[in-house]
């Protein structure tokens, strides 16, 4: 039984390096993640539109966030799931969806939110927006705009730890629209030929921008074009953040020990549409529907009060989530714009080679 005198709202993302069981306390804080996550998402989303009334501050007709704006809401498992089981000094790409990665990964949200607002104390600066957070000292190499783009960087990052000796692992996020690229196919066989520590991960949202990935993927999907070039595969629900736990869990293991790269299939949904304006027309609403049914948090709800958690200290980790993401849009509004001078920074003159600072 969950004790409601326990602090309701202990460190986050929680320590899971050990093979115990997940228990009432260890699911309450994968689910804090994802609240987090869809807290993020839900604000970035109406900020882009151009009011944010939801979340406490007030609603205006300007938008924001400017640019485009990739949601992951309803993939939040995955990204919880996963990066439970990693240390900062693993190193993790992203892709063009990356808000949620970032999040587990130990990004600070409020500089994330200043991002997108493109404010000078966003993690680039302002520069970046949405899809180009990084954040090194944490292990978030960055989020990539190009499809498959942040593959072999994870792959090249996996080499360069063993060159260097380090005892780490690296770690690809990417979407079911890059199985169709080539640096999918090299990444698999270079991590394959050189037996480097990466797992991949196949966040299979099962739509492609507004294409449906069974019309454009020939074959039997992610794992099983990994078990072709020797690397083992799992697939799993990627809706279940207990069962996307479990089967990171074992894959990053086998990655440690060194016995070579791994795939991770977690076939999820995405909530809403390629951007944050696409009202996905192109899609069944009864697919959709469908689909809400299994709702991450939803899941993580249920299973929790099977737990014996109070349904008072399920409820404080969503609400704690809201506030903390009302904070950082009120930070994010207030926050400077940057300086004129830093249109001229970080900009190489390609004639020369040369870095401007």
């Amino acid at each position: 039984m969950y004790d409601a005198g326990l602090d309701p709202f202990p460190e986050f993302p929680p320590a899971m390096t050990d093979d115990s069981a997940l228990d009432a306390d260890r699911l309450l804080g994968l689910y804090h993640t994802m609240c987090r996550i869809r807290a993020f998402e839900d604000a970035a989303e109406e900020a882009s539109r151009g009011g944010v009334a939801a979340f406490g501050q007030a609603s205006g007709a300007r938008a924001q966030v400017r640019g485009p704006l990739h949601l992951s809401t309803g993939q939040e498992a995955v990204a919880t799931g996963v990066c439970a089981h990693l240390r900062a000094s693993d190193w993790l790409t992203s892709t063009h969806r990356g808000h949620g990665h970032t999040i587990a990964k130990g990004a600070n949200l409020e500089r994330m939110m200043h991002e997108l607002f493109g404010r000078a104390s966003g993690f680039c600066g302002g520069k970046g927006g949405s899809m180009h957070i990084a954040d090194f000292s944490v292990g978030m190499l960055g989020a990539n705009g190009v499809v498959a783009a942040g593959i072999p960087i994870a792959v090249g990052a996996a080499q360069s730890m063993r060159v260097q000796g380090r005892d780490a692992i690296a770690v690809t996020f990417f979407g079911d629209g890059a199985l169709n690229r080539g640096p999918f196919a090299e990444s698999l066989n270079w991590a394959a030929a050189f037996e480097l520590p990466v797992l991949f991960v196949c966040e299979d949202n099962r739509w492609s921008a507004t294409t449906r990935t069974e019309a454009m993927s020939a074959g039997e999907g992610a794992a099983a074009r990994a078990r072709g070039f020797g690397v083992p595969a799992l697939e799993v629900d990627g809706m279940d953040v207990e069962a996307v736990w479990q089967a990171a869990r074992e894959l990053v293991a086998q990655v440690r020990a060194g016995d070579g790269p791994r795939l991770l299939h977690a076939k999820t949904y995405r909530f809403k549409g390629h951007v944050s304006v696409d009202p996905a027309a192109y899609r069944d609403p009864r697919e959709l529907a469908a689909a809400m049914n299994d709702d991450p948090l939803l899941l993580a709800q249920r299973r929790l009060v099977e737990r014996g958690v109070a349904h008072e200290a399920i409820e404080a980790q969503l609400r704690a989530a809201r506030d903390e993401v009302a904070a950082a849009l009120a930070s994010a509004d207030a926050a400077a714009w940057p300086a004129e001078q830093a249109a001229f920074e970080d900009v190489q003159d390609t004639g020369s080679g040369r870095w401007f600072s």
